[in-house]
């Protein structure tokens, strides 16, 4: 059923998890034998006595409701008398320019390219892991973003000074594509609609991941061996690894480097709207965050001591 509505793998893992956890958490009955008050109780327990963040609650609810709704065509009652986590209302890590370049500085090869064009165009990790050769035009230096987060297409700038550097990461990807085609490797990953209307179209090479990896490994869902893009968590622990080698104690995450894009843009005077736009958000207060940052704790009040 989630595959046939094109939900992400990650998406299908993690409601498959929560609704493991809800059977588990009342005795293993069928869900079809419970009702809202089993999911009440299951949801107010994440959030009485496991404590998690609202998030993870609502991911868990997601979850139950597709369960009731998509699987078992059974409509669930609003649940009133759910706990609900609080959701606090944090401000995102920023690094300074100097931290910035101190972090890209502790990376190197593929991962270094990686981090500099995230920050120089604002992607999400899954974005930049997912883009494919014919989404990258160095010519009009723009990337365009697919199916970012909602479904949404989206077209950012390419960093001028990324331009040698990537076109000569390409020629290896061509090279990658070459030997693949050679030794008939499968074709990549395509999305759904196309796997179904042009097969064909993963041999080709702008169907091509920009960041693939560098070994064979099997599709979890169709079980075809073939190259699949580079793995987050190895990108992340590297962004990690280079943090702590800079000596930035703040938590650093790929995302961080999207934070900082938002904000050093805004610093350097572009409006709100440009920044939405390139972020990819769809409501202009969720861009606003990076306001309270730039305020610098009192509004860009000068306080009195410095005075």
């Amino acid at each position: 059923m989630i595959r046939a509505r094109h939900y992400s793998r990650r998406t299908e893992e993690t409601y498959v998890h929560w609704i493991r956890r809800f059977v588990h958490f009342h005795g293993r009955r069928h869900p079809r034998e419970m009702g809202a008050e089993h999911v009440t109780a299951f949801l107010s327990s994440l959030a009485n006595d496991r404590h998690v963040a609202a998030a993870t609650q609502n991911q868990a609810l997601a979850a139950l409701l597709f369960l009731y709704k998509a699987v078992l065509a059974v409509e669930l009652p609003w649940m009133n008398e759910i706990v609900r986590s609080r959701r606090p209302r944090r401000l995102p890590v920023v690094l300074t320019r100097q931290e910035v370049h101190a972090l890209l500085a502790n990376l190197r090869g593929t991962h270094a390219l990686m981090a500099r064009l995230m920050y120089g165009t604002g992607l999400r990790m899954m974005e930049c892991l997912r883009l494919r050769v014919k989404d990258v035009d160095l010519v009009r230096r723009e990337v365009v973003v697919r199916e970012g987060k909602g479904g949404k297409d989206r077209i950012t700038m390419f960093p001028d000074s990324l331009v040698d550097e990537m076109a000569a990461h390409l020629e290896l990807v061509r090279a990658i594509h070459r030997a693949d085609r050679a030794a008939r490797v499968p074709g990549v990953e395509l999305p759904a609609a196309l796997e179904r209307k042009k097969p064909a179209a993963g041999i080709e090479l702008g169907w091509h991941w920009v960041f693939p990896q560098d070994r064979l490994s099997e599709d979890p869902r169709s079980g075809i061996r073939r190259r699949h893009h580079a793995y987050d968590q190895t990108f992340q622990r590297a962004i990690k690894r280079a943090a702590a080698r800079a000596q930035i104690l703040k938590p650093v995450s790929s995302h961080t480097l999207r934070h900082s894009f938002a904000t050093h843009l805004m610093e350097s005077g572009y409006d709100i709207r440009t920044v939405q736009e390139l972020l990819g958000h769809k409501d202009v207060s969720t861009t606003m965050i990076y306001t309270h940052v730039l305020n610098r704790g009192g509004r860009g009040v000068v306080s009195p001591l410095d005075r």
